[in-house]
């Protein structure tokens, strides 16, 4: 019973941790769906809550140095940011799918080359 119990809490706490680094770019609670998934599988494996611990840390190090530059900075990482959404969002065809809902499927520089 208790390796059925650690083999489900191996694979739901790998699959939110998964679900949260494809959700960090985007708005919303990337981080804190990446620290629940580690918290999930630190609740059976040490070496998530040495993982957890670190990332914790290199987080809170990252926010404070943010919160110390200069506005131009700044203005780069959000700038930076939502490039990587775009460029998500063009190559999963999301882009080109909204197109079509606002009568613009004739864009088609919108299609993803993917698909």
């Amino acid at each position: 019973m208790r390796k059925t119990y650690r083999v489900g809490v191996a694979v739901v706490g790998t699959l939110v941790l998964v679900l949260g680094i494809i959700a960090i770019p985007y708005p919303g609670p990337g981080w804190l769906i990446v620290f629940a998934g580690l918290a999930i599988l630190a609740s059976e494996f040490e070496w998530a809550k040495r993982v957890l611990r670190y990332a914790r840390s290199k987080y809170d190090a990252w926010t404070d140095w943010l919160g110390r530059q200069p506005l131009p900075v700044r203005f780069a990482v959000l700038t930076a940011t939502g490039l990587v959404v775009l460029a998500t969002l063009y190559l999963l065809n999301a882009l080109y799918l909204v197109a079509g809902w606002a009568g613009l499927g004739g864009w088609t520089w919108l299609q993803s080359p993917l698909f």
